[in-house]
């Protein structure tokens, strides 16, 4: 009898049962907007299994931004733009993040452990970036880029939410704002939220757009210059179908409100 061969890792990440990286809704958008969504979805390769975590933690906000793909959908048909969503979880790469951020492919989250992404190779993290980030990012970049050339140029708007509790803390806020240094969709959406009944709004809460983590607003509207802004929104008002549809109308009204400047369909370079 031969001895048995070693076997050998697969030379792809994404088997043929698995979703592609990511999809977009609406495509056919004639908005000048572009929405997308870093942390849209949770799947898992089928050849990384679910990096040792159990349903427990899979169903938490560490492995995606929970609600944020219905209201995203919702706000694509209402305000008819397209809306671009990863499908896989941020805990097999965060597509929010340089490649050479350390957190790109997180060992820990909110202080759970990740047992299978600890001792990757570095053709483990080529892959994950090969087949899942780029994809999506040169995909978002054709469709903005493209835009552009056409002198239809659009306002690019990143949708994400946010766990309630983080650390002990309650946080009190109901919708988020950030930005770095281009004032110009974020002042007047911060204004304009706050004059909705009821809602708590931060201006760079409960993260700051200035932290220098970010990757997808840099690459896809910073350094083009296009009018842009991260929006947050707590994750237990959209948890539900319910609740993704109040948020829908909520936002659409606001938006159809601050996208009717035409200033933010011009291209401006930001100071360095």
């Amino acid at each position: 009898m031969q001895d048995a061969q070693p076997t050998s890792a697969p030379s792809t990440l994404l088997g043929q049962e698995d979703p592609a990286p990511f999809s977009v809704f609406h495509r056919e958008g004639r908005a000048e907007l572009v929405m997308f969504c870093d942390h849209a979805g949770r799947a898992f390769p089928k050849s990384l299994g679910t990096l040792g975590l159990g349903a427990r933690e899979l169903d938490q906000h560490i492995a995606w931004d929970i609600g944020i793909a219905g209201l995203g959908r919702r706000l694509a048909h209402s305000l008819d733009a397209p809306f671009f969503m990863t499908a896989y979880s941020r805990l097999v790469i965060d597509c929010n993040r340089h490649l050479n951020d350390p957190t790109s492919i997180p060992q820990e989250s909110d202080s759970v452990r990740v047992p299978g992404n600890r001792g990757l190779s570095a053709d483990d993290r080529r892959r994950r970036q090969e087949e899942i980030f780029r994809p999506y990012h040169e995909a978002l970049t054709a469709e903005i880029e493209g835009r552009v050339a056409a002198e239809r140029i659009p306002v690019v708007i990143s949708l994400h939410s946010f766990t309630p509790v983080m650390n002990e803390f309650h946080r009190p806020w109901h919708v988020g704002v950030l930005w770095n240094k281009d004032a110009r969709m974020p002042v007047p959406l911060l204004r304009r939220l706050a004059e909705e009944p009821e809602l708590v709004v931060g201006d760079n809460e409960p993260y700051s757009g200035r932290d220098g983590h970010g990757y997808s607003i840099k690459a896809h509207a910073e350094a083009l210059g296009l009018a842009h802004a991260l929006l947050e929104i707590r994750q237990d008002l959209i948890a539900d179908e319910r609740g993704q549809e109040k948020w829908a109308v909520i936002l659409h009204r606001v938006l159809k409100d601050v996208l009717a400047n035409p200033a933010l369909h011009e291209i401006r370079m930001a100071a360095p």
